[in-house]
């Protein structure tokens, strides 16, 4: 069984960050990247996968530069099997699901029989990647999925839905976006990272021919919140309130 995990890195959620001059994107200079949180879901659903199906193997996938190979080394220490680092610094996500989807084909001469992703990247919020990639693959794609089971070729999987939880079979291949709650996470050990040093990264280039269908005008941080006011009696909280914030 062949499984396939599409990982990026995001910023240290403690770091501080700032606008490049060019305002296009973040100054990584400083910045400490880390495995997208989502994305450390889907790969322990593929590596609970690989320990149940004799002879699964994982192959995780990024769009990226060198900087990423940090990220895939952690990837090997969990238990990852392979890795393909796609050579393109893009972060729009028609551009990184069309890569993914180009280099996925190839690598497996078809399809996988499972496609993991996390549900969104904590760095754009956007949750496209995954839809997108099912269409350019034309293969199903489910999302924000907080539980799996495998029973033979049959999935059976349940997902977020407005208000309640939506329970789902489908027969494989199929997409995958790992949402919060979906397993735990294991933690890699010394023998999981003496290996990982190890392993080779295979580099490819993706066919980029298909514009994007987005791009970024402005980066800009959000606007400074004005400065709190203490008031010292209830009669300067109504007045405020009526006068000022015209709440009441």
């Amino acid at each position: 069984m062949n499984l396939a995990v599409c990982l990026t890195q995001v910023p240290d959620t403690a770091a501080r960050l700032k606008i490049s001059t060019d305002s296009q994107t973040i100054d990584s200079e400083g910045i400490s990247f880390v495995l997208n949180p989502y994305d450390e879901y889907a790969l322990e659903e593929a590596l609970q996968v690989k320990g149940s199906v004799l002879g699964a193997r994982v192959t995780v996938f990024c769009v990226g530069d060198d900087s990423f190979q940090p990220t895939i080394r952690k990837a090997f220490a969990m238990g990852a099997d392979d890795a393909v680092l796609i050579e393109n610094q893009t972060y729009e996500s028609f551009d990184v699901a069309n890569a993914l989807a180009n280099v996925i084909r190839a690598q497996f001469n078809g399809l996988p029989d499972i496609i993991f992703l996390g549900k969104e990247s904590i760095a754009t919020n956007d949750a496209q990647v995954g839809a997108m990639l099912g269409e350019l693959l034309q293969m199903p794609a489910v999302c924000v999925v907080t539980s799996f089971k495998l029973e033979g070729s049959l999935a059976k999987l349940e997902r977020e839905i407005e208000g309640g939880s939506e329970l789902l079979e489908i027969e494989l291949p199929l997409i995958l976006t790992a949402q919060k709650g979906l397993n735990l996470p294991r933690q890699p050990n010394m023998k999981g990272m003496m290996l990982a040093k190890k392993k080779q990264i295979l580099k490819q280039t993706a066919d980029m021919s298909a514009a994007g269908k987005t791009h970024n005008t402005k980066l800009e941080l959000p606007p400074k919140k004005a400065p709190g006011k203490i008031l010292e009696t209830v009669k300067q909280l109504v007045d405020a309130l009526k006068h000022e914030a015209s709440v009441i």
